[in-house]
C-alpha cells in the first residue's frame, strides 16, 4: 500500500511538472520589449538619444509628412539627431541634456516635403546621434484616417 502511494505522489509530480515545465524554457511575453503605439522603436545602444515611436503622418496623396516621434535624451549635454531619407536634405532636432522632446507633442513635428511615400507603405530612414554610427529603419507612413491622428497631417 505504502509503495502504491509513493508512485502514486511520484506519478503526480510527473504530470504537474510536465504540464508547467515548458515556462521554464519559453520567453515570457511580459519580458518582450515592443513600441506600445503605431510607430516603430529605434534600437540604437551607441548612441545618446533614444527614438521611440517613430512614425509618419502624410497628406493623403503621400507627397508631404510629419515625422512623429518621442526623442529621450539622458545624457548630462544636449545632443542632435539626425534623420535621413534617401534623396532628400537631412531633418535634424537639438534635444536638451536630460530632456524628452515629443515630435507632435510638446514640439512641431519634422515636416518632410517631397516624401512620395504613400499612407499604408513604409519609409527607409537613417537615424544619427552623438558619435555613433546611427541605424537604418522601415519606418511606417500614415494618414489621419483615425482621429487622434488627423492634427498631426502637414499644413498645405
Amino acid at each position: 500500500m505504502k509503495s502504491r502511494l509513493v508512485a502514486s505522489a511520484a506519478l503526480s509530480a510527473l504530470v504537474l511538472l510536465g504540464a508547467t515545465g515548458c515556462t521554464f524554457i519559453t520567453p515570457q511575453s511580459t519580458e518582450i520589449d515592443y513600441p506600445a503605439s503605431d510607430g516603430i522603436n529605434i534600437p540604437d545602444s551607441d548612441g545618446p538619444l533614444q527614438i521611440r515611436n517613430v512614425m509618419v503622418i502624410a497628406t493623403e496623396d503621400g507627397s508631404t509628412g510629419n515625422l512623429i516621434a518621442a526623442i529621450v535624451n539622458d545624457t548630462d549635454q544636449a545632443e542632435v539627431l539626425t534623420v535621413e531619407i534617401e534623396g532628400l536634405s537631412p531633418l535634424t532636432v537639438r534635444v536638451g541634456a536630460r530632456d524628452t522632446l515629443s515630435l507632435g507633442a510638446n514640439a512641431e513635428p519634422l515636416r518632410i516635403d517631397d516624401l512620395n511615400t504613400m499612407p499604408g507603405a513604409t519609409v527607409e530612414m537613417y537615424f544619427q546621434s552623438g558619435g555613433a554610427t546611427g541605424k537604418t529603419a522601415e519606418v511606417q507612413v500614415l494618414d489621419g484616417t483615425l482621429p487622434y491622428y488627423a492634427d498631426l497631417i502637414p499644413a498645405a
